[in-house]
């Protein structure tokens, strides 16, 4: 796991698009993986910058979203699908067919969980995804107690989850208390991770997440299995990690070492 510490979010969210960018730029037809929330806003804007500037085309993309809450139909203004059209699906030039969502309204969410991976599958796989983290370690909405292999299903929320997304909801408002997700280990199984976190509210999250043990209970402990994970984090969100200065050395000595490289 790699750790990048830097200064504020603006800096996380620079940096995260810049990763996105040299994939797309490297591999054109990449398969995203992408996130919602608060923390991916920055970094999306920044994407639309970069493709109204002519600096990336995201034409041959294609983008498979984490999650979505059950019961709501993409065109709900609280539904995610509906959240990634306003705030990058309608401002940069990807196929709109080339963009998925887990069908909130399906029929059947147990069959469209099964026909969600396969899909991933069939496309090839997730070369980049994108994450953010809750107060409680979850990714999508993977809660604790989530099995670190578990493939995308039906998730019930926890109540601290459900608290964290009631600002987005009016008072009278249906809030769903289930959603689709993808599961940890479809998750691990993108070719790279990165994850975002700012503030120090995800503090705790975060050392959790880097120094604690691997366990279900923190579900993006998960991460310190994968081979190409990266976490993109500010100062805030640093703050808790007990080796903090040493992950600071080891991503200079890094840098050091690839621009020796290219020399």
């Amino acid at each position: 796991m790699q750790i990048v510490i830097l200064e504020n979010a603006e800096a996380v969210a620079t940096h995260g698009a810049n990763v996105i960018i040299q994939k797309i730029k490297q591999k054109p037809d990449a398969v995203l993986g992408l996130a919602t929330g608060s923390t991916p806003l920055a970094l999306y804007r920044k994407l639309i910058e970069a493709k109204r500037s002519g600096d990336v085309s995201f034409l041959r993309s294609r983008s498979f979203n984490l999650d979505e809450y059950l019961g709501l139909p993409g065109d709900h203004p609280q539904s995610y699908r509906y959240f990634m059209q306003e705030n990058l699906f309608n401002h940069i030039d990807i196929e709109p067919g080339n963009t998925h969502v887990p069908p909130g309204n399906a029929a059947n969410p147990l069959k469209a969980c099964e026909e969600y991976d396969e899909l991933i599958e069939t496309t090839g796989g997730i070369d980049l995804q994108l994450l953010g983290i809750g107060r409680n370690g979850h990714i999508g909405f993977n809660e604790p107690s989530s099995g670190l292999t578990s493939r995308t299903r039906v998730k019930t929320l926890t109540p601290a989850t459900i608290e964290d997304n009631a600002r987005f909801f009016g008072a009278d408002e249906f809030q769903p208390h289930l959603s689709i997700t993808m599961g940890i280990g479809t998750i691990m199984d993108s070719r790279k991770i990165i994850l975002l976190a700012t503030g120090d509210s995800k503090a705790d999250a975060i050392r959790a997440t880097v120094e604690g043990p691997l366990s279900a209970s923190c579900p993006a402990s998960a991460l310190q299995m994968h081979k190409k994970a990266v976490l993109i984090i500010d100062e805030a969100a640093a703050a808790h990690l007990e080796h903090k200065e040493f992950y600071k050395h080891i991503e200079r000595e890094n840098q050091k070492l690839l621009q020796s490289l290219k020399q």
